[in-house]
């Protein structure tokens, strides 16, 4: 089943845009760092969601911190794109930068929610979140995305079949917001790692990682310039 993470809480200050970080809160003057609330939503999709409960977010990032979340519910957990797409301005856009899948506009978006997003998960999915930082009209997540290659995924991976490989990989959504609702999403990762991973390209020959650029992220003490030294 897919799985959330848990986040806990620091900002520096607010003004600033605030930090979540899953590592333990982040020291912030003398202010409560938030505390976080586990519920089970209970659907076909049975996944664990965490739900944060912070007085350091000013109210306007805690707004967008909630639809973002109501953005996720509807993609990972109840999968449903009408709940999804109802969070989303009408021209809003979805870029998937390395293979350019998503759409443009409500219109295209159902198409691409409904019949190549949502129903191409693959059913062991899980986001392990790394950091998520919050502006005026501008959240950016930055995560693991862990998953086994079991079924299509032509939003990630188009027109290949199941490899059956593993996959670790980062991943970072960069979204904006716009009269109280989402306006885009440039979501990146490295399509290189992910190919490495599924046995496609040969990192021993390339300038290129596999499974190491996920590992380092969540160990940064991991040694750098491995391939400076081939």
């Amino acid at each position: 089943m897919p799985r959330f993470g848990q986040w806990s809480h620091g900002s520096a200050g607010a003004s600033s845009p605030s930090v979540l970080s899953p590592t333990g809160p982040l020291k912030s003057s003398n202010k409560d760092c938030g505390s976080w609330n586990k519920k089970r939503l209970y659907s076909k999709y049975r996944v664990l969601v965490w739900t944060m409960t912070s007085s350091n977010l000013t109210p306007e990032q805690q707004k967008l911190h909630d639809l973002w979340e109501r953005h996720l519910r509807g993609e990972f957990a109840t999968r449903d794109a009408e709940e999804t797409l109802a969070t989303m301005v009408p021209d809003a856009y979805v870029n998937h930068v390395p293979v350019l899948t998503g759409g443009v506009g409500l219109d295209e978006c159902r198409e691409f929610y409904s019949k190549k997003f949502i129903p191409q998960m693959p059913p062991d999915i899980e986001m392990m979140p790394i950091s998520r930082t919050i502006g005026n009209d501008q959240l950016v997540d930055e995560m693991i995305a862990k998953f086994t290659h079991t079924i299509r995924m032509d939003w990630m991976l188009p027109g290949l079949e199941p490899t059956g490989k593993r996959v670790e990989v980062p991943v970072v959504s960069v979204v904006r917001f716009r009269d109280g609702k989402l306006a885009h999403e440039h979501v990146y990762w490295d399509q290189a790692s992910v190919l490495v991973q599924l046995g496609l390209i040969d990192a021993a020959s390339l300038p290129v990682s596999g499974v190491e650029t996920a590992r380092k992220v969540l160990d940064p003490k991991l040694p750098s310039n491995q391939l400076m030294r081939r």
